[in-house]
């Protein structure tokens, strides 16, 4: 099976159409098993993925370790990986405890600590290589930096710029959720490229106010993520999740509305959903968290599930979409 993929924006790094998320082999929320997160990374590799990402701060490091195990023996020069910097993991004092506080069903072997300075990224990667088993990274992203915008910028960015000019990153990038300080590393930096996560759906096309074309004309590549909304487009009903908490009732009916349009094309809502973003030119990967093998199969039937010029046009027609968003073209 192939996957077709792309540059990342003006970077020589070349990336598959789909991702595969890390963090639930990481034990996001739940544990998964040594044997599950090596099944669900194989699977992604059997689908076509070759691009895959995780970061320190999922698992406390497990997702890394798992990851990088998984991918050991795959060619490396044949998939693209990325990793996060801005949570530097120390060892914690003392023994016990879990970090479901954080998200993550592991032991509390270690404590996050933000860390945006140039010494703490040049650590973050070095720890990161070792936990992954590799000798370089292909894409380092600036995680979730909203409360140290100033650090990342002065001593965070020029770091990662360093460690590319070293070679031991092929590509720069920031990744949030919020796209005020996305859109100024755009406009400030050589940045390579910007992960965006719940910004660009078929609930929420802030994305595209501003970050979108800007990228666009910056030639920086843009990976999207959330596409699902934290669950809320995957199976829309009361009481599901939206930007990690319930949500609102008006959103609840927005979603089973696209649904209903959808199924009237014998169109999947989540087929809709992740195929949605590569309407924009900027657009070069979406990201999906999975923790199993059926998980990535299904995502991958969903990605290749065809989607009619005509369902955008119906979706625009009832107010779902904004008259002038971009949509994808049907392969013809």
């Amino acid at each position: 099976m192939i996957l077709r993929r792309s540059a990342l924006g003006r970077s020589t790094v070349q990336v598959s159409e789909l991702a595969f998320g890390a963090a639930g082999i990481g034990n996001l929320f739940t544990p998964v098993t040594d044997a599950e997160a090596e099944q669900a990374v194989h699977a992604a590799w059997e689908v076509g993925i070759r691009y895959f990402d995780t970061a320190p701060h999922y698992g406390l490091g497990l997702s890394e370790q798992r990851l990088g195990a998984a991918l050991r023996s795959r060619p490396r020069g044949e998939y693209v990986l990325s990793t996060k910097v801005g949570r530097v993991l120390d060892p914690a004092p003392t023994t016990g405890g879990d970090d479901l506080a954080h998200g993550f069903a592991v032991p509390a072997t270690h404590r996050r600590r933000w860390d945006f300075s140039a010494r703490g990224v040049r650590q973050s990667i070095e720890e990161s290589l070792e936990r992954l088993g590799l000798d370089r990274i292909d894409i380092a992203y600036l995680h979730d930096p909203d409360d140290h915008a100033q650090h990342a910028l002065t001593q965070a960015y020029p770091e990662l710029a360093r460690l590319r000019a070293e070679g031991t990153l092929g590509a720069i990038g920031i990744g949030m959720n919020r796209t005020e300080l996305l859109t100024r590393f755009i406009r400030e930096t050589d940045i390579d490229t910007v992960l965006l996560a719940g910004r660009y759906s078929l609930l929420d096309q802030s994305g595209l106010d501003e970050l979108l074309p800007l990228a666009a004309d910056r030639g920086v590549g843009v990976v999207i993520g959330g596409v699902f909304n934290s669950g809320l487009l995957a199976d829309p009903r009361p009481g599901a999740t939206f930007d990690y908490g319930t949500a609102p009732a008006h959103l609840v009916a927005r979603a089973l509305d696209l649904k209903s349009v959808c199924e009237r094309h014998g169109v999947p809502l989540r087929a809709a959903a992740l195929r949605f973003p590569f309407g924009h030119p900027a657009v070069a990967s979406v990201l999906v968290g999975t923790r199993s093998a059926a998980e990535v199969r299904d995502t991958a039937t969903m990605l290749r599930h065809p989607v009619p010029d005509t369902l955008w046009a119906d979706l625009k027609e009832h107010g779902l979409l904004p008259a002038d968003v971009p949509t994808p073209k049907e392969a013809g």
